[in-house]
């Protein structure tokens, strides 16, 4: 029903890319092929390296090349940092369309979500300056930081920084725009959590956040008296010499900035500006994102403290409810993702990692602290946990050349599964699971089979999992285990272990609660029909900019499903009256994310849906457009977009529009998908569409002169 940003990429969506490696263009999980061509760059070495690191050098070329040329990234680069001295860099892949920019160590990636680095060294800097206290009120620092929720003077920075905090998730209305940096999205945050509940207890779980560090780049701001663009460049990119890593606040030159296209454009897109910086907004590039590194591993001092850096380290996931430990991509720290990232946990080294995901960019960081080395990952296309593993390679590879470890480890599983009794008992776990905007029917059979279907997918196949006897669960081919775990605070979860191998590139090890039991929730009769009458229905974004990057990907046109998923429920949103359903799901980890309250309001024979300061209106807003050969279309106070239909009559004819300097029209066909949006073509002409729909997107009072022709 709700589309939401890509922060961190899943285990759901790796196993798609091994999958179908050669159609994931399609899926939207990476950039659309153009001609081939690629660029190799020497590495950046010493001489006494280069024998040291020719295999390295070697291999990771290989495997840069496997993304790009199997995998469908568009492009990407890698950078090697050995005490202090980068000695492995280079990229692969294609930039612009017609082979006239080279890619360089010196092209400019978004990072995403490893942007949240450079916001909890910064709040670090203030602990190390007795200006901020990890462990004092949040409210202490900024007071105007008020919610609906009474429990939300409990949230200290420690819990914005290891994502216990309890908010929400994602607030990124107006935040995530094509060549535009309009900081309102930053400037109306704490307006938009003013009007939020929160999801859980602060402090009693640890589950992905990018509000808290939202809310922390104002904590930032508000102490130190800067900018957070200021204050990152003054006590971080200039002292470590990062020349090429700036925020949309910078001048950026989008030139030298790698070029990232979608298979919903034909042509390369413009800029994409993540203004809600410090969760996801930063660009940068492999060689500076080690240079960085060396605030973890001690090659520079002056910047933050040990003390610091080692709080950064330590276990914050165990602070509150978390599944049993095993091998994991996440284990959050302050900031990191994973304070014990496996394979390096099985050599009994210590490594810590960050990962950032964009619509279009993806990057990874991982840090061996212990060792004084780094790698960094960043890539057009693909996701940050490819990049992860591309950036172990560098460092696996990097410690055999240095005799720390041997040989490889062999990749794991579990073996084929042997099938044990299951006691009767067992099939009360059977029922309906909810995850991250997901439900899952879970099914206990009689054999001691274990079958696992999604709801939302049509037509879609059961898993299939075999009873074993030390109680768990495990697929035929030895990669996944489940069972089932009855939590402390009265909740069932459904928890997942599992390897899962990227053919060429290496293993990712997940242990996670992938789904809640969901409750019964029957509705009375007329509350029901308040739902029923919605199933199906589409729903049209009024609020958003018109520079939005949500008018190309499939989130302006929401349908609303409420039959195909669970009775009482909208996907995984529990209905607690007539117009208002909440998520109330328990998770730690990523399957817990980004929940939402929704409420529903009508005004002039016209239904709409609220949520996370987004503004949907039903389909009686949207009008046919006229037939005629001339038109004019303003845009009205308190919205940002008028709709419109395509008649019979206008079907096929060429629309040209004439607009404001700061508006955009975006159509779509009879499914919704986008087909010209003009923020990215820069076209103003396009044939309509049988069924279509067209939004006009400006400011208040924004005026659209249209003309249709044969």
């Amino acid at each position: 029903m709700i589309t939401q940003d890509i922060k961190n990429i899943n285990k759901g969506m790796i196993k798609t890319i091994v999958k179908r490696r050669t159609s994931i263009a399609a899926l939207s999980l990476v950039i659309i092929m153009l001609t081939p061509w690629t660029v190799m760059a020497a590495p950046s070495v010493t001489k006494s390296n280069d024998l040291m690191y020719g295999t390295t050098k070697k291999t990771v070329m290989e495997k840069a090349s496997l993304l790009t040329e199997t995998y469908g990234v568009t492009s990407v680069q890698y950078a090697l940092m050995d005490q202090g001295e980068i000695v492995v860099s280079g990229q692969t892949g294609k930039n612009d369309s017609k082979g006239e920019v080279p890619l360089s160590s010196n092209t400019v990636y978004g990072i995403g979500s490893t942007s949240k680095m450079f916001l909890t060294a910064s709040v670090m800097k203030l602990v190390d300056e007795g200006k901020v206290n990890l462990d004092q009120p949040v409210t202490s620092y900024i007071p105007e930081f008020k919610m609906k929720d009474q429990r939300y003077k409990q949230i200290t920075p420690r819990m914005l920084l290891n994502h216990s905090a309890g908010l929400l998730g994602t607030s990124s209305h107006n935040a995530t725009l094509y060549g535009d940096n309009d900081t309102l999205s930053h400037d109306t945050f704490l307006d938009q959590l003013a009007t939020q509940n929160l999801k859980a207890e602060p402090g009693s779980y640890s589950v992905y956040s990018n509000d808290a560090f939202t809310l922390a780049e104002h904590l930032v701001e508000r102490v130190s008296g800067l900018s957070f663009t200021a204050y990152i460049h003054k006590y971080f990119t200039e002292p470590l010499n990062m020349e090429h890593t700036k925020t949309p606040q910078d001048v950026v030159n989008t030139a030298e900035m790698a070029a990232i296209y979608s298979p919903l454009s034909k042509v390369q897109l413009p800029q994409e500006n993540y203004n809600i910086i410090a969760t996801g907004g930063m660009y940068s590039t492999a060689k500076d994102l080690v240079k960085f590194s060396q605030i973890f591993t001690g090659e520079v001092e002056g910047i933050l403290s040990e003390k610091s850096v080692k709080a950064m380290e330590q276990k914050e996931y165990q602070r509150g409810m978390w599944p049993e430990e095993s091998d994991s991509s996440i284990s959050y720290g302050l900031g990191w993702d994973s304070v014990d990232l496996f394979p390096f946990s099985d050599y009994g080294i210590k490594a810590v990692t960050k990962g950032g995901d964009t619509i279009s960019y993806h990057s990874s960081l991982v840090v061996l602290p212990e060792h004084n080395l780094a790698a960094a990952v960043t890539s057009s296309g693909g996701s940050s946990a490819i990049d992860q593993l591309i950036a172990s390679e560098l460092l696996l590879s990097a410690l055999e050349a240095k005799d720390i470890i041997q040989e490889r480890k062999p990749e794991k599983s579990f073996g084929l599964p042997v099938k044990a009794d299951m006691s009767k008992e067992m099939s009360a776990y059977a029922g309906f699971y909810g995850g991250n905007n997901t439900v899952l029917k879970v099914d206990v059979n009689t054999a001691g089979e274990l079958l696992i279907t999604p709801q939302m997918v049509p037509n879609s196949p059961s898993d299939q999992y075999i009873y074993t006897s030390d109680g768990t669960f495990v697929n035929k081919e030895g990669t996944e285990k489940l069972k089932f775990v009855e939590e402390s605070n009265g909740h069932v979860y459904l928890w997942s272990r599992s390897y899962l191998s990227v053919p060429g590139l290496g293993q990712l090890a997940f242990s996670e609660y992938t789904a809640q039991k969901l409750e019964n929730n029957e509705l009375p009769k007329d509350i029901q029909a308040a739902w029923d009458q919605r199933d199906g229905q589409r729903y049209y974004l009024m609020n958003e900019k018109y520079s939005s990057t949500a008018y190309l990907h499939a989130s302006s046109i929401i349908p609303l499903d409420t039959v195909n998923g669970v009775p009482g429920y909208m996907i995984n949103h529990k209905m607690v009256g007539a117009d208002h359903a909440v998520n109330q799901l328990q998770i730690p980890g990523m399957a817990g994310r980004d929940a939402r309250d929704i409420y529903f309001s009508r005004k002039n024979g016209i239904e709409y849906v609220h949520f996370t300061g987004y503004e949907y209106a039903s389909e009686e807003i949207v009008q046919a457009l006229y037939a005629g050969k001339q038109s004019k279309i303003t845009i009205q106070p308190n919205a940002n977009a008028r709709w419109f239909s395509v008649p019979a009559a206008a079907k096929g004819k060429i629309m040209t529009v004439k607009m404001p300097a700061k508006g955009a029209v975006a159509v779509f066909d009879q499914a919704g998908v986008c087909i010209n949006h003009t923020v990215i073509s820069g076209n103003n002409e396009v044939v309509l569409p049988e069924n279509g729909r067209i939004a006009f997107a400006g400011e208040a009072g924004s005026r659209f002169e249209v003309s249709l022709k044969k």
